[in-house]
């Protein structure tokens, strides 16, 4: 059974930092690209950021690559996204998901992860 879950969501005040985590299991980790996807209050969803496992290419959307780091640790068969300078407008439930990544686009499956709070206070 795939499962991909999410963690290391919370509370931080503008300006901060947090680092999200992807543990997956059920297929073959190293052979997947792995994305993250936030959704907001009342927007839809947004592709984030998104790895190839097999070669660490990595692929942010493009107002958001300067802030995102996302990594992966095969060994773990996690993904990791650090974020920092966060804004109260990326208060959203990040996912995680395997998908296809290039860089025009991230197109995910249908395995998500049941999703990681992040709330941003001003």
């Amino acid at each position: 059974e795939v499962q991909l879950v999410e963690s290391g969501g919370g509370f931080v005040q503008a300006g901060g930092s947090l680092r999200l985590s992807c543990a997956t299991s059920g297929f073959s980790f190293d052979d997947h690209a792995i994305a993250w996807f936030r959704r907001a209050p009342g927007k839809g969803r947004e592709g984030v950021s998104c790895i190839s496992v097999s070669d660490r290419s990595a692929y942010y959307a493009p107002f958001m690559r300067s802030r995102f780091t996302i990594s992966s640790d095969s060994a773990k068969n996690t993904v990791y996204l650090q974020i920092s300078s966060l804004k109260p407008e990326e208060t959203a439930v990040y996912y995680c998901v395997t998908a296809v990544c290039s860089a025009w686009s991230m197109v995910p499956f249908d395995d998500w992860g049941q999703g990681t709070q992040v709330t941003v206070s001003s």
